[in-house]
C-alpha cells in the first residue's frame, strides 16, 4: 500500500477541522464509512430502509433534511461500483449559515488514508469524525515482546493499532524437586531448554521486526528475569538489538502482557516522538550558526534553494496561517504570485511591467505550495508542532519556515 504523502495528511487534517465546526440544528447530519469489501449495493440497501425508518421522525424539518441527506448519498453511491482501495466516507448534511431558512445542502465524499475497518452509519447534529481522528494519531511502528520462560508473544504496534504477530511456547519444565548430582544434570537440560526457546524468540523476532525497516523502536516486557537474559544474550539480529529503547516489568505475558507493555511505555514512545521533532529543529539551529552551515529560513530564501533542489529537509510549522495567491496581468500577460496572511483581504495588484490592474487567478494555502515544490525535487517535509520549544522557535522566529539543505548554495 502507497504512503500517505505529508501533503495528503496535512490536506486530510485541515479537511477533518472544518467538518469538525460543521453543526446541525437537529440530529440530520449524515455520516457513512465504507469498507472497502462492502458490496454498494448493500450499502444501498441499508440507505433505502434508513429513508423508511426516517418517516417515524417526529420533527418535520429534521424529516426532511435526514431524508435530503440520505437521497443525495444512494446518487453518489451510483458512481461507484464499488469502493476505492482504502473505502469510502461520505458526510452529508443540511448546515446553517445564518439565520432560519439559510441552510445549505453540503456533502463531502473521499477515500480516507488508510483503510476503514467498520461499517457505520450515523446520524447526529455534528458529524461522526472519531475514526478519521484516529488515522490522524501517530502511525509509527513499533516491536513488543513479552517473554517469560515459558511462553512469548510478539507483537507489532502501528499508531493504535497492536497486530499479534506469534505466540510462542517453551516446554521448559519447571523445577525439579529431587537432589543431588540428578538436580545439577535436570537444572542443566532445564537452562539448555531455556536457551533453546529464547533463540526460537530471537529467530522469530528477526524475521518478524527486520521485514519492517521502518520500525522505531523495540521493547521487550515480561515478569521476572528471563527479558533481561534475553537482551543481554546473543539472540537478536544487530539491527534490532539497536532498536531496542526499554525493557518492562509486567504481571503477566500473552495479549495481557503486550496490553501491559504497551500501558507502561506510552510515556516513553509520546516522549519518542516529541524528541525526533526537537532534534530535527536542533539540527536546523546548529546548522544556522555553523561556519558550513547547510540552513537556510524565510519564505523568499527556502522557496528559491527549493526551486534549486538544494533541500534535504523542508521544516514546516503546521501553524503557519497564510496563502499563496497568483495574478495575471489581462494587459501583457506578466505573472506574479504574492504571500498574504488568511486573515487579510483580497489586494488589488497592480502589474509592474505595464501598470494595468492585474486578475486573481489561484489561491493556494502557504503548506500546500511548499509541499507541493518539495515533491517534485525529492525533498523531505517534516511538518512541525508547536507544542514544544523548539517548535514554538521555528514559527517565531523563523516564520514557520526552515530547511536543512544538501549542499552551500
Amino acid at each position: 500500500m502507497a504512503e500517505v504523502s505529508s501533503k495528503e495528511l496535512y490536506e486530510f487534517k485541515r479537511t477533518i477541522s472544518e467538518l469538525s465546526d460543521k453543526k446541525g440544528r437537529g440530529t440530520e447530519l449524515v455520516s457513512v464509512y465504507i469498507p472497502p469489501d462492502r458490496q454498494v449495493s448493500d450499502v444501498v440497501k441499508h440507505m433505502r430502509e434508513e429513508l423508511s425508518q426516517s418517516a417515524n421522525i417526529k420533527s418535520k424539518q429534521t424529516k426532511k433534511n435526514v431524508q435530503s441527506a440520505i437521497e443525495v448519498i444512494m446518487q453518489r453511491l451510483k458512481l461507484f461500483p464499488k469502493p476505492p482501495e482504502k473505502g469510502l466516507v461520505l458526510f452529508v448534511g443540511m448546515i446553517p449559515k445564518g439565520g432560519p431558512g439559510t441552510e445549505k445542502m453540503e456533502t463531502y465524499v473521499f477515500e480516507p488514508p488508510e483503510p476503514i475497518k467498520t461499517y457505520t452509519y450515523h446520524c447526529n447534529s455534528e458529524f461522526f469524525l472519531e475514526p478519521l481522528e484516529e488515522m490522524l494519531g501517530d502511525k509509527e511502528v513499533y516491536g513488543l515482546a513479552v517473554i517469560d520462560r515459558k511462553e512469548a508473544t510478539i507483537a507489532v504496534l502501528k499508531g493504535k493499532r497492536v497486530d499479534i504477530v506469534k505466540t510462542l511456547t517453551s516446554g521448559v519444565p519447571g523445577k525439579h524437586k529431587a537432589g543431588g548430582q540428578s538436580q545439577r544434570r535436570f537444572d542443566r537440560l532445564i537452562d539448555l531448554a531455556a536457551h533453546e526457546f529464547k533463540k526460537r524468540i530471537g529467530e522469530t523476532i528477526n524475521e518478524a521486526f527486520l521485514a519492517i525497516p521502518e520500525m522505531e523502536g523495540v521493547i521487550i516486557g515480561g515478569p521476572g528475569h528471563t527479558k533481561e537474559e534475553f537482551v543481554k544474550g546473543d539472540y537478536l539480529h544487530h539491527e534490532i538489538k539497536k532498536k531496542i529503547i526499554t525493557t518492562v516489568d509486567t504481571s503477566y505475558t500473552g495479549d495481557f502482557g503486550i496490553r501491559e507493555v504497551i500501558e507502561k511505555s506510552m510515556d516513553v514512545l509520546t516522549e519518542i516522538d516529541v524528541m525526533r521533532e526537537k532534534k530535527l529543529v536542533q539540527r536546523f539551529l546548529g546548522e544556522l550558526v555553523s561556519d558550513e552551515g547547510l540552513a537556510s529560513y524565510g519564505e523568499a530564501e527556502v522557496r528559491k534553494n527549493l526551486q534549486m533542489g538544494a533541500v534535504e529537509i523542508l521544516l514546516l510549522s503546521e501553524d503557519i496561517n497564510s496563502r499563496r495567491d497568483s495574478f495575471e496581468c489581462p494587459s501583457c500577460g506578466f505573472i506574479q504570485e504574492k504571500t498574504f496572511k488568511e486573515s487579510q483581504n483580497e489586494s488589488e495588484e497592480i502589474c509592474s511591467q505595464c501598470s494595468e490592474k492585474m486578475n486573481l487567478t489561484e489561491t493556494k494555502d502557504v503548506i500546500d505550495d511548499f509541499v507541493d515544490m518539495a515533491e517534485e525535487v525529492g525533498s523531505e517535509v517534516e511538518i512541525i508542532s508547536t507544542e514544544t520549544e523548539e517548535g514554538m522557535q521555528l514559527l517565531k522566529a523563523f516564520g514557520g519556515i526552515g530547511a536543512i539543505l544538501r549542499y552551500r548554495v
